[in-house]
């Protein structure tokens, strides 16, 4: 996946049964990937963010496919102090959420770990999306899963963590769009900006597949787009501008 893969599953085992129920995983798979690589949907509105109140400050990540690869590289420049709470949402199969925050976590010096029902965001801490539904923050400052929107191609999805955050962080939020294919998390970005949150896109250069962040990029919703190498100084930048 860190080298532009869209999913990665299991075969289905053929042994006994129905070919047409073990392979019923893998069907649905693969029609969700013709939704993304089609992108057919519309657009969403962009519901408008509660007033803000001073609190922690958040980092809003979304990243999908070729996104294993640069969140490693971007968490493993991060310091142990780093002074904000850290929320990822990665489009990856549930079974391997677990695999892959552990992954992360040797190679940084910050924990990290699958997000579960009213986790609270803390500072110095990595959550992970780790279902196949939507993380979401379903207070100001715990996070839990949603099914809904059931009919959304992407999941977990990058624009309702993002727009969540924009409705109920009371605070300062960064937002980071990184490397996939479609254009999940560009009006969740722009809504950040629009709230006058900071907001970055990862470039085209470094991108394993320019969707998403060239979504964000044509409807002016990252203030700046830079390669991989350079979002985490940037994030240390502009939290030492700001605090």
């Amino acid at each position: 996946m860190g080298h532009g893969a869209l999913d990665a599953v299991d075969t289905p085992l053929l042994g006994n049964g129905k070919i047409e129920e073990r392979g019923a995983l893998l069907l649905a798979k693969i029609a969700a990937i013709s939704r993304l690589v089609d992108d057919k949907r519309g657009r969403r509105r962009v519901e408008e963010p509660a007033a803000q109140a001073r609190h922690d400050r958040l980092i809003a990540i979304g990243a999908s496919a070729g996104g294993p690869a640069v969140l490693a590289t971007l968490l493993r420049d991060l310091p142990k102090d780093f002074p904000a709470a850290v929320v990822i949402v990665q489009h990856v199969d549930e079974q391997f959420a677990v695999g892959m925050a552990a992954w992360l976590n040797l190679g940084t010096a910050l924990p990290v770990r699958v997000a579960v029902e009213g986790d609270r965001p803390t500072v110095g801490e990595v959550l992970l999306a780790g279902t196949g539904d939507h993380l979401t923050l379903k207070t100001a400052d715990r996070v839990g899963y949603t099914a809904d929107p059931i009919d959304y191609a992407y999941r977990p999805s990058v624009d309702v963590f993002f727009q969540s955050a924009c409705r109920l962080w009371r605070g300062d939020v960064v937002g980071v769009l990184l490397t996939g294919m479609g254009r999940d998390g560009a009006l969740g970005l722009k809504a950040l900006r629009d709230r006058g949150h900071y907001t970055i896109a990862q470039d085209r250069a470094t991108s394993a597949v320019y969707g998403m962040p060239k979504a964000a990029a044509m409807i002016n919703a990252a203030v700046d787009i830079l390669p991989a190498e350079r979002i985490a100084s940037k994030l240390m930048e502009v939290l030492t501008v700001r605090t």
